[in-house]
């Protein structure tokens, strides 16, 4: 079954964020929500919670143990310790809490980059430094000019990965110059690795803290399983970091108890579902770069293996092409400006949906170019 088989009709009747920001006759294919049916098991168990009342405050290490499991089984990969982990709200918030509790005072990203790691850091009053990617890839000489010259007591890396907007899936061997260029010019880094169960069986998805133990990263099975609405995350500290035993009490009070039950179901039992979902979004970039090769060869497209984002070069449209696809078009792509430098001319258009309504959404976009 394709998970993303949804009609547009029964789309339309949910109120989250995605299918309430714009008029109906716009069709949104912007912010990270998945146009699928929830996974069985994750919707049983959110029933099972309701109907026995279990909807108090969260408690235990179900959840960490659930992501550990995973990350044997889907990472090879057993470097989570639940004795070295937190449950936070959710992984925004939870950077916010990892940023305090190492002291940072300066943060470092690689644009172009979720908008919100600009948006959270400049709340925090915090200064930012950009290294951008090269061709969308972390770029070691780029970040050691930026690691050496920082001027700051304790500067932190915000790493994505995998990368968003471009779905850049981090090698090993990139990971692991992150991780001395850190250790050199003593800047720690935190990585927001909630994309990670979102990597097609092409590539292989690397943890940060296996090459870095004094790393910090932030999991989360909400954009896997397209639990947004249900907050929570879970922190993981390296072998050689003691930074989450400084956490506050009152950041486990963010947490939601049938969120962190629902996450450990997708973790536990999700799998096939999540299996379902990989083959979908495989489908959806060939198709995605047929049509655009089709009806718009000016626009550049390099379908990654990571995420269900696509990252599109616009800049043959003009600079803000996201703009004349809304006002042309009627249909809802995330500007690249949002991104930090390098993204004018740039949309990012989400893939996760059905393959009518991707079709639909590239015959919109054409229509908004072709006037």
């Amino acid at each position: 079954m394709n998970p993303f088989d949804v009609r547009l009709e029964r789309l339309r009747q949910r109120t989250s964020v995605k299918w309430r920001q714009y008029p109906e006759d716009v069709l949104p294919m912007w912010v990270a929500e998945m146009d699928a049916e929830p996974a069985e098991p994750v919707a049983r168990a959110i029933i099972d919670a309701v109907q026995l009342g279990d909807t108090g405050y969260p408690c235990g290490t179900g959840y960490a143990e659930a992501l550990a499991g995973f990350a044997s089984s889907r990472w090879r990969w057993d470097g989570i310790a639940v004795d070295r982990t937190a449950v936070v709200a959710d992984v925004m918030l939870g950077i916010v809490e990892m940023i305090k509790v190492v002291g940072g005072d300066l943060v470092i990203v690689s644009p172009p980059v979720y908008p919100p790691f600009y948006m959270f850091v400049r709340s925090m009053g915090l200064p930012i430094v950009e290294a951008p990617l090269n061709d969308g890839r972390l770029d070691p000489d780029v970040l050691e000019r930026t690691f050496r010259h920082v001027r700051a007591a304790r500067p932190v890396y915000l790493l994505c990965s995998p990368h968003n907007p471009t779905g850049t899936v981090h090698t090993a061997e990139e990971l692991a110059a992150v991780a001395d260029l850190a250790g050199k010019y003593g800047v720690r880094v935190i990585a927001d690795e909630i994309h990670a169960p979102i990597v097609s069986r092409s590539a292989t998805f690397v943890p940060y803290l296996s090459v870095d133990p004094r790393g910090l990263s932030l999991m989360s099975a909400s954009k896997g399983w397209n639990l947004a609405g249900l907050k929570a995350a879970i922190a993981v500290a390296g072998a050689d970091a003691d930074d989450l035993d400084r956490l506050p009490v009152e950041v486990s009070h963010g947490p939601s108890h049938i969120a962190s039950i629902a996450h450990t179901a997708a973790l536990k039992e999700g799998g096939d579902w999540l299996d379902a979902v990989l083959e979908a979004l495989e489908g959806n970039r060939a198709l995605l770069a047929g049509l655009l090769a089709e009806h718009l060869p000016e626009i550049g497209y390099r379908p990654a293996p990571a995420t269900y984002l696509a990252w599109l070069d616009c800049r043959s449209i003009g600079a803000d092409p996201a703009a004349l696809f809304l006002e042309r078009g009627r249909v809802a792509l995330t500007s690249g400006t949002d991104f930090g430098s390098g993204g004018a001319g740039f949309a990012r258009l989400n893939i996760a949906t059905s393959p009518e309504i991707l079709t639909e959404a590239v015959r919109r976009m054409t229509a908004a170019v072709r006037g």
